[in-house]
């Protein structure tokens, strides 16, 4: 016999302590043809330059920037999946413009909040929706030689 859904499993379970809510997709999509290029212009944030996966294109997208010891970390506010993310991931490399200069990044990969956020200076504020399950992106500063 099959069980039938009642009403109440359909609801959402409530949010427990810690879970990761990234933005909504629609967010990301006007912030990329809407507040990024002003954003960029106007050059205030550390802006990620990479590769398209598909296309080939170079791609600059302003994202906050935390130094870590010998390299970068950056949120992926949209979660795991968004495009900047699996671009680097592909390309193993990209750019970071920030301070009027140019630093090339290597070794891309997806670590988790709770390993790398106390390399973070403690007044590094956690954003909305950020817990320490979330993913992240570390990179490491390119290598000489």
């Amino acid at each position: 016999m099959r069980a039938t859904a009642s009403i109440a499993s359909s609801r959402p379970a409530p949010r427990s302590e810690g879970t990761t809510v990234p933005l909504p997709r629609w967010l990301a999509r006007i912030n990329k043809r809407v507040f990024n290029p002003t954003v960029i212009r106007r050059g205030v944030r550390p802006v990620l330059i990479h590769v398209g996966r598909s296309s080939g294109k170079t791609y600059r997208t302003p994202l906050d920037a935390h130094p870590l010891p010998g390299g970068y970390l950056f949120i992926p506010m949209y979660g795991p999946r968004t495009d900047w993310l699996k671009n680097v991931l592909v390309a193993g490399a990209a750019r970071l413009s920030t301070g009027g200069e140019e630093i090339e990044l290597e070794s891309p990969r997806v670590v988790r909040k709770g390993d790398v956020w106390p390399l973070l200076p403690t007044t590094t504020k956690t954003p909305p929706g950020i817990s320490g399950e979330s993913e992240l992106l570390r990179m490491d500063l390119r290598r000489r030689g």
